[in-house]
């Protein structure tokens, strides 16, 4: 099953909840748009060369359309059209008034020296120039894509505005909004870095208060294992830790490592992080074990926060976790699901856990387009209420319907997708 097909399966396991029109359900099943480009880019040598690029716009009902650009060698369009639809999904679950977006190049970044990484970003941005803007779509960094490149494609975009009209120093601070993830000197937000996982921390603190298994006295604390150590994973991780957790067990992409006694150790993110830092990896840290090996672990909170289709029919009867908080995309096949749900083990799916990026990127986007700059403590408590709003419907929704948490978000994002 690919990914988009896994998506329309969550999509139907929602709508037998609830009753729509043929129209609705085809509107919510396909993308508005698929634009593609090819496009030509300045190389190092003199030549020219062109790649092939694109960009999945998917339900404006609410608002333009949003989401990430990826550079990467094999792009599948089936898994961007899922992401797209993810990315509506999610910002109707935190009501935030946008629609999903998705797209990017197939190019491999790493061959590419700085000066033709900007010439790429810009000669993109020009191709797809008359299908985005602050209120028709708003990209963001996504893989292998940064704030700097944010940074060059805005400021393409806002050159190829100026050579239709004359702008005011007004409009083109405005025109800002088209992109987010951008530097903070550049119009980006305070907390956007964090703000991924600080949003999954605070849905995570929210189920706890809500199923009474609120922290413990030391030596009794939850214990967390967290699948990836990008900047997702460290950022949950070191919040858990923040609020009182164990977290007994951490990954990368080069293997695991769990603490040498799970009843009683943990580890501190902050010194994995600099132990990361200095050596490249996290050996000599705890037991060298497998990222299969940490999904397994017998503890209370599996947090995914690295690649999808982590946890499938294959391994989701040996799931021992209590909770499995979504950080990554689409990390639970629709199978696996089953398992865990007559498991009895609650699953926060990834439209929610982890919509606080989009949540502070829309931030970044409402400050462009008012001219304001909100400080990092603002940014935090709007992030806070958001997450904790977004959860307390969906949480409202499962009792009500008696469905598991990802059945509820969708049900939760599809009536406001089309009421």
């Amino acid at each position: 099953m690919n990914a988009f097909e896994n998506a329309l399966k969550q999509l139907n396991k929602a709508i037998s909840h609830l009753s729509l029109t043929p129209f609705q359900i085809d509107r919510l099943k396909n993308p508005e748009r698929i634009i593609t480009v090819n496009f030509p880019v300045k190389m190092d040598d003199g030549t020219e060369k062109i790649f092939h690029g694109f960009r999945v716009q998917h339900n404006s009902k609410r608002g333009p359309f949003k989401g990430g650009i990826r550079f990467h060698p094999q792009v599948d369009m089936k898994e961007v059209q899922a992401l797209a639809f993810w990315m509506a999904i999610k910002c109707a679950v935190c009501d935030i008034p946008m629609g999903g977006g998705k797209g990017g190049v197939e190019v491999d970044p790493k061959k590419l020296s700085e000066r033709e990484l900007e010439n790429l970003s810009r000669s993109y941005c020009r191709a797809i120039a008359n299908d985005i803007g602050p209120f028709v779509d708003v990209p963001a960094p996504d893989v292998n894509t940064t704030p700097q490149i944010m940074r060059w494609m805005v400021e393409e975009y806002i050159k190829s505005e100026k050579e239709k009209r004359r702008l005011s120093e007004k409009e083109k601070e405005a025109l800002r909004a088209t992109f987010t993830g951008k530097p903070v000197d550049d119009g980006g937000s305070l907390g956007r870095t964090e703000a991924t996982g600080r949003g999954g921390s605070f849905v995570l603190l929210a189920l706890l208060a809500k199923t009474g298994e609120r922290l413990k006295v030391k030596g009794e604390r939850l214990t967390v294992a967290v699948q990836g150590f990008g900047n997702v994973g460290y950022y949950i991780a070191k919040f858990c830790h923040e609020a009182g957790m164990r977290v007994v067990a951490l990954s990368d992409s080069k293997g695991a490592v769990v603490v040498n006694d799970i009843s009683k150790d943990f580890f501190d993110p902050r010194v994995i992080l600099k132990n990361k830092k200095e050596k490249g990896d996290m050996e000599g840290l705890g037991k060298k074990i497998s990222n299969k090996d940490l999904l397994e672990l017998p503890v209370d909170i599996l947090i995914p926060s690295a690649l999808e289709n982590q946890i499938t029919k294959e391994n989701a009867d040996r799931i021992q976790a209590k909770v499995i908080l979504e950080m990554a995309n689409g990390p639970t096949s629709s199978e696996a699901d089953e398992v865990l749900h007559k498991k009895g083990i609650t699953v926060v799916p990834d439209v929610l856990a982890n919509s606080g990026g989009v949540t502070v990127s829309y931030f970044e986007w409402d400050q462009n387009l008012k001219g304001e700059k909100w400080s990092e403590s603002d940014v935090n408590k709007k992030l806070k209420n958001k997450m904790e709003s977004a959860f307390d419907a969906v949480w409202k929704t499962s009792v009500e319907k008696k469905c598991d948490l990802r059945t509820a978000a969708f049900i939760v994002a599809v009536k406001r997708l089309t009421g």
